[in-house]
């Protein structure tokens, strides 16, 4: 593999005490090259027996007796995934970040398969960030030279479910654990310092050894750790963004809101600012490739994105709004673990001619097309994704209360149809506006109509 992984992605949480409607609300950006595919997939519980195991990319580990139903948005090479959810409403996404370490020689686990293996093993969110941090403990991660050419790094994430999100932050086999309060983002920039509420046992010892820390005080995992700033660079900046957004509504937080920072262009340099909707390739939340004059393509753009929704009172089934390439230029759909999900959604693979009905590859056409075609272009693809987006907002919401009145009355079976067909009826309408919108821009770009 020879893409060029931007250093970007942005996960985001608010609690319920940050909400409107007092529902954790969870958002990812996953940020790639510009031409990995990222597919979306559905995997079942299943049963394993004594002394099975599972093999990642680069280590076999032991298997546990259950592995929970979940969604995955998946870099076609890689088993993990960049962000994901479960049966049990736990939701997590990662971040890359760089440490002091060098690369290892022996074999680690990729953080995005530390991430899948939460969800697959994780009740809670704190049973998730328990099993996550032994795996880290016991196997590492971070980087090691491989001969697959894997960009492999140290990993944050969030880590929520319907009552507590937690933030981890890694360093080699080192890790470091707080737990939120309110609402806050995390980016390419160690932000863990004195405030966890646990911390690996060898840590501290660990950093004094090196050199890295003194003894004096309470031990700072991201000062010790961290190679680079803390509060300069890309990271940081788009850290500092989507602290701003969120902290300046305390208790009116909404899905909308996670949806418009996922979208958001702003650089960070002026964190309180309104959202900025110009399509800029720089350091916004929402990356954009880069379109060199001579209509060549490069650099990261983002692959997939989610929003989390989720439930603790029962009142109605978890929402998940997920999104293909980039958001502002996309839509968000509803999802339901509970419904299957559409089989063309897991398409997708290394080139778009392997698999051209890949919705992912489908996207990124669109909006390469768009951008090719200038503002007009990316103004006609906004409007008809927000007037979609804005019907499935009211609906989803209803399907979502219907099937959990369903599930109690103990028909499962027929919540599961219900949600079956809704969501599938609306990724069929998803990608027949697709292909329209593709068809359109793509007459424009040949004829040279519209935009600048």
């Amino acid at each position: 593999m020879k893409y060029t992984i931007p250093q970007t992605c942005d996960t985001m949480v608010a609690t319920p005490t940050a909400t409107r409607q007092g529902q954790l609300i969870f958002a990812k950006n996953s940020d790639r090259s510009w031409d990995e595919c990222q597919p979306l997939e559905l995997h079942g519980r299943e049963q394993y027996a004594a002394g099975a195991t599972v093999d990642t990319q680069f280590l076999s580990l032991p298997q546990v007796q259950t592995t929970w139903r979940h969604v995955g948005s998946r870099p076609w090479w890689c088993w993990g995934y960049e962000h994901g959810f479960n049966e049990h409403q736990v939701v997590i996404g990662n971040e890359g970040l760089a440490s002091k370490f060098e690369a290892a020689s022996e074999p680690k686990l990729i953080g995005m398969e530390i991430l899948r293996l939460g969800l697959e093993r994780g009740q809670t969110a704190r049973q998730a960030v328990d099993v996550m941090t032994s795996l880290i403990t016991e196997y590492g991660q971070g980087k090691f030279d491989n001969k697959a050419g894997v960009r492999t790094y140290d990993n944050g994430y969030i880590v929520a479910d319907p009552t507590e999100a937690f933030v981890i932050e890694t360093a080699a086999h080192e890790w470091a654990v707080k737990r939120v309060e309110g609402a806050l983002g995390i980016s390419n920039v160690y932000s863990v310092e004195t405030d966890y509420e646990s911390v690996s046992p060898k840590a501290a010892a660990l950093a004094e050894q090196l050199g890295w820390a003194t003894n004096g005080g309470r031990f700072n995992f991201a000062q010790a750790f961290a190679s680079g700033s803390l509060s300069e660079g890309s990271g940081a900046m788009r850290r500092k963004r989507a602290c701003a957004v969120l902290g300046n509504m305390p208790g009116s937080i909404g899905v909308e809101t996670m949806m418009a920072v996922l979208r958001d262009h702003s650089d960070g340099t002026t964190p309180n600012e309104p959202y900025q909707t110009q399509i800029n390739p720089g350091n916004g939340i929402c990356v954009h490739f880069k379109q060199e004059a001579d209509g060549s393509v490069s650099g990261g753009n983002t692959a997939a994105s989610l929003v989390a929704d989720l439930c603790a009172d029962g009142s109605r089934l978890p929402v998940y709004w997920c999104s293909l390439y980039s958001p502002c230029l996309a839509l968000f759909y509803p999802v339901f673990l509970e419904a299957a999900l559409p089989s063309v959604l897991a398409q997708g693979g290394e080139r778009p001619e392997n698999d051209p009905q890949s919705p992912w590859w489908r996207f990124q056409r669109l909006n390469v097309l768009a951008r090719q075609n200038g503002a007009e272009a990316v103004a006609l693809v906004r409007q008809r994704w927000h007037g979609l987006e804005g019907e499935w907002m009211l609906s989803a919401y209803e399907m979502a209360r219907e099937g959990k009145r369903l599930m109690d009355a103990g028909e499962c079976g027929r919540a599961e149809e219900i949600l079956t067909r809704y969501v599938s009826e609306n990724v069929g309408i998803m990608l027949d506006t697709l292909e329209e919108l593709v068809e359109t821009i793509g007459e424009r770009v040949g004829t040279g109509v519209a935009g600048t």
